[in-house]
């Protein structure tokens, strides 16, 4: 499920749509309010201390089974898996408890039953009542999930053996003793429902819906996992609490443990947490279910209002844990790929679409791959949709390629070493090698890939990718059907037999995230370009190192009547140098197993880097090259013009965005042409429309040097090799003096606007949205910055906040209902805002428990008890963010452009520790003025 910080904007392209589809089906819930894919082993031979010490335990302890790479395997009597994944690179921890159920599991009439016991869990037990107030307090970034063959439960946090213990006790607890209440059931019905609104306002995860539902005759794959509405507004709660008993237990569940522990402790802790639980005493019974192969194609239409055109072609494969699923993940990437997949190369290069792509994803039973295309709103379907067939079913005729092949690859191990690099990843993604039948899938799969022939990848394209296995919008008759080979199961214990793993990676260093610790460690200095950097080097598992580039340019008037030219420019940047193709652009990031991201804002280009120690000072020289010689290439410029107009159009219709562009042009002092200008739709049409190659060139030659850039890098990285690079790459990149645009900081003073009330129509969306705004005259320098901050983070910022509790929790109203500030860090011009999404008809309730809810904060204040909780939850998430490598690196961009160090941030914890509840109340009252709020609603209000 998205957070709600990944809401796109009105000028985000179609891609981000097309790419969440499958991810926005997983239905989860998240409750942090900052944002957050196997083998037999033979037991180690030196015991380790908590392996003698099992030895050692009285009958029922955990009992080591084995360990591959560094990942401890252990059992409890009672059935309990339990996997240890030890890292202490990062002062992270991530617990994630996983089912063995999901939608798949559902019979008759319980369609999205495992989605709602898991929003059900979090609603408590007799020893843990309060389970959102406790994560709040503890700073938990916590989530859970459901998908088709499991469900999981997961939680990081800055590492603290009291959180971890607490959070242990409460997955025993949740485990045979959750509520599962009539009570709770009624009030979180409506939320649940919310969410399915949510769903259904896109046209792109209902159209994938369809998809599946017409792909699958009998198995569960094709019922969505949020389940029908019927059956989920007429489940009987004694069915529900049958479910709960048959599926939450023991011998059904893997407890994760990755990142920062003692492992001696946790042990001990999970044989105290779960050893007490009862093994259950029936069986589970065997899901038997296959669909029969397809025997010729399938069709499915849907019609609704706003979007653009998208086109779907699926196609049944084998289960993830089949030796040809590596080939299925390799043949994603040859077709789905851009700009190198066939898809690309036969519909987007041909301007037949403005984006395409590939998904699949290994699952427990016989899965599926999906093709798909997205179109400009004056693009032919029929033609794309031939276009899209004939380059998925065209191996027959095109055999795989060698380069095909090694591209693929390089770009799927890279991902892969990416992953494991990160404890909190590898801790949630064992879950889907889990579900698959075999934690250890998780490296067999890697290795599969490694070893897998050119001839394999043919085979396998050859045999699925056919006419009669295909569902899109057409049934034509065939005389002699080529069919697919029939489903079958896979022993997974035959496929692991003999396989052994490799060794496991080193283990990183200990590193705090103090902010004293993080400005000690850090190198500063300035290149003679003018660009300042900061280098924290630090290791870390798989060498992994984050960087952050931002280069300042131009002045309000200078920046003036440029439009869309900046994003086009960043868009191209990666397209070509000259020296360099796109494709040899492409092909050098994934041989250094880097990625890199160009984008603008108003005077400014920002680069964000990802690669490993040995690659960095070879990935500064490729980004120099990009920066200062790119090939701006006039073909590619119009493919990035469709992309974002197809983007454009498809938000057009969007409750979300509708509003946000209402919002943004309220009382908006700015003539068109000014950076500060908040357009609309058409008028962004306008922008890209007018956009040519030769402004481009024009605006890079004028405005893009490193002389007000600011560079960071932190993680696993030779400073002085780094430091050589940036300076042969970057260090004298000046421009002329007489053909150098000045620069000077964008003016950003806070301009009134009149309090009013929006209400814009969006026809034929399930889902409406509210957005209450109000403009601060503060800055992050204030005094009361601390207290205002902790105050909204009580108010509506946090998983236990009074907005959330009240709309979600109470009135059950909401799916996502938040609070935020937007702080300025040099003008006296912040923003507060308030969001919620929630179903047409309830508008009126949900402002109403608005309204009420800031009434009551103003006059009555927060309580003692609200405040201790709020301020030790606050200082826990501004701890976890300190240990996320990416962050700190674009935090000390952003230190660096201002002239600070991360001695602000210690100065803020400490002024959070020292405020009292007096000062907090008072805060809020002197600065939130509901006199002065600017609401909006958009949806179908009808």
């Amino acid at each position: 499920m998205l957070h709600p910080e990944h809401r796109p904007s009105p000028s985000a392209l179609s891609a981000w749509r097309v790419v969440s589809l499958a991810s926005a089906l997983a239905c989860g819930l998240t409750l942090s309010p900052s944002a957050f894919a196997a083998h037999a082993a033979r037991p180690a031979k030196a015991p380790t201390v908590a392996a003698e010490a099992s030895a050692r335990a009285p009958r029922g302890s955990l009992q080591p089974v084995g360990m591959v790479e560094g990942i401890r395997e252990y059992r409890l009597p009672n059935g309990l898996q339990v996997l240890l994944n030890p890292d202490d690179s990062k002062p992270t921890t991530t617990v994630n408890m996983t089912y063995r159920v999901g939608s798949r599991h559902e019979s008759y009439g319980e369609t999205g039953m495992a989605h709602l016991l898991e929003h059900l869990l979090f609603k408590g037990s007799p020893r843990h009542p309060q389970v959102w107030a406790e994560f709040n307090k503890r700073g938990f970034s916590a989530n859970g999930s459901t998908w088709y063959d499991r469900t999981n439960y997961f939680a990081s946090f800055a590492a603290n053996e009291d959180n971890l213990q607490w959070y242990l006790r409460w997955q025993a607890d949740a485990m045979v003793n959750s509520f599962i209440a009539r009570k709770d059931l009624d009030s979180e019905m409506t939320v649940v429902r919310n969410e399915m609104e949510m769903g259904e306002n896109d046209p792109g995860r209902v159209l994938m819906e369809k998809t599946l539902s017409a792909m699958y005759q009998w198995h569960n794959y094709g019922k969505s996992t949020i389940g029908a509405r019927t059956d989920v507004e007429g489940v009987d709660i004694s069915r529900l609490q049958a479910f709960y008993k048959r599926h939450y237990q023991p011998d059904n569940a893997t407890l994760i443990i990755s990142g920062k522990f003692d492992a001696a402790k946790v042990l001990a802790w999970v044989q105290q947490a779960f050893a007490a639980v009862p093994k259950p005493q029936r069986a589970l019974p065997p899901l038997y279910t296959l669909d029969p192969v397809q025997d010729g194609e399938r069709s499915v239409t849907l019609r609704r209002v706003g979007g653009t055109p998208l086109l779907f072609a699926g196609y049944h494969v084998m289960p993830g844990a089949h030796p040809d699923y590596a080939a299925v993940s390799l043949l994603t990437t040859i077709l789905g790929d851009s700009p190198s997949g066939r898809l690309h190369k036969q519909l987007v290069d041909k301007q037949l679409a403005a984006s395409v792509f590939s998904f699949s994803e290994g699952l427990a039973d016989p899965g599926f791959i999906l093709l798909g295309a997205q179109l400009g709103a004056q693009q032919d379907a029929d033609a794309a949709a031939k276009a899209l067939l004939a380059a998925g079913e065209s191996f027959a005729q095109q055999p795989v390629t060698a380069e095909e092949l090694a591209r693929a690859r390089a770009k799927w191990l890279k991902d892969w070493d990416a992953g494991f690099a990160d404890p909190q990843h590898v801790g949630v993604a064992l879950s889907e090698s889990v579900a698959q039948g075999d934690w250890r899938l998780y490296f067999l799969m890697r290795d599969r890939v490694k070893a897998i022939q050119l001839a394999d990848v043919q085979r396998v394209a050859q045999r699925y990718f056919v006419t009669a296995n295909r569902t899109l919008a057409q049934y034509v008759p065939t005389p002699q059907p080529v069919r697919a080979p029939a489903p079958q199961r896979v022993d997974v214990t035959a496929e692991l037999k003999g396989f052994e793993g490799q060794a496991a990676q080193a283990q990183a260093e200990v590193f705090e995230a103090t902010p004293a610790n993080i400005d000690a460690r850090t190198q500063r200095f300035a290149l003679p370009s003018g660009m300042k950097v900061a280098l924290l080097p630090k290791t870390t598992r798989g060498q992994a190192v984050k960087a952050t580039l931002t280069l300042r340019f131009g002045t309000a008037e200078s920046l003036a009547g440029w439009g869309e030219v900046p994003s086009a420019l960043a868009a191209l940047l990666d397209k070509g140098t000259a020296q360099l193709s796109r494709q040899q652009v492409q092909d050098r990031l994934d041989a250094l197993q880097s990625d890199v991201a160009f984008s603008a804002g108003p005077g400014q280009l920002n680069v964000a880097l990802s690669s490993r120690r040995e690659h960095l000072p070879a990935l500064m020289a490729l980004v120099s090259d990009l920066l200062q010689q790119p090939s701006l290439p006039a073909d590619v410029l119009e493919e990035v013009r469709s992309q974002a107009l197809a983007g454009i159009e498809a938000q057009r219709k969007e409750p979300e965005a509708v509003l946000a562009e209402a919002m943004s042009r309220h009382g908006d002092p700015y003539p068109l042409g000014d950076v500060r200008h908040a357009r609309s739709f058409d008028e962004t049409v306008a922008d890209w429309q007018a956009v040519k190659a030769e402004r481009v060139k024009d605006f890079h030659q004028r405005f893009v040097s490193a002389v007000n850039a600011q560079f960071s890098a932190v993680g696993d990285f030779d400073a002085a090799a780094v430091r050589a690079a940036l300076t042969q790459g970057l260090g004298a990149w000046r421009k002329p003096e007489a053909s150098a645009e000045p620069f000077a900081r964008i003016p950003d003073p806070l301009v009134p606007v009149p309090a009013v009330r929006l209400v814009l129509s969006t026809p034929d969306k399930q889902n409406a949205t509210m957005s209450v705004q109000q403009a601060l005259p503060l800055s992050d320098r204030d005094a009361d910055y601390p207290a205002l901050m902790l105050a909204n983070h009580l108010l509506g910022g946090g998983g236990d906040s009074r907005l959330w509790n009240r709309i979600r929790e109470r009135d059950g109203l909401s799916y996502s209902v938040y609070s935020s500030i937007q702080w300025h860090p040099q003008e006296a011009h912040s923003a507060w805002a308030t969001t919620a999404i929630f179903a047409p008809q309830n508008r009126d309730k949900v402002e109403t428990a608005f309204r009420e809810e800031i009434e009551r904060a103003l006059k009555q204040g927060f309580t003692q008890a609200e405040f201790e909780s709020g301020k030790r939850g606050l200082l826990s998430f501004r701890r976890l963010g300190r240990a996320q490598d990416a962050r700190l690196a674009a935090g000390w961009v952003s230190n660096l452009y201002l002239d600070r160090d991360f001695a602000v941030s210690a100065r803020v914890d400490a002024q959070l520790e020292a405020l009292t509840l007096a000062q907090v109340n008072a805060a809020l009252r002197r600065h939130l003025q509901p006199a002065q709020f600017v609401f909006g609603f958009a949806g179908d209000f009808k």
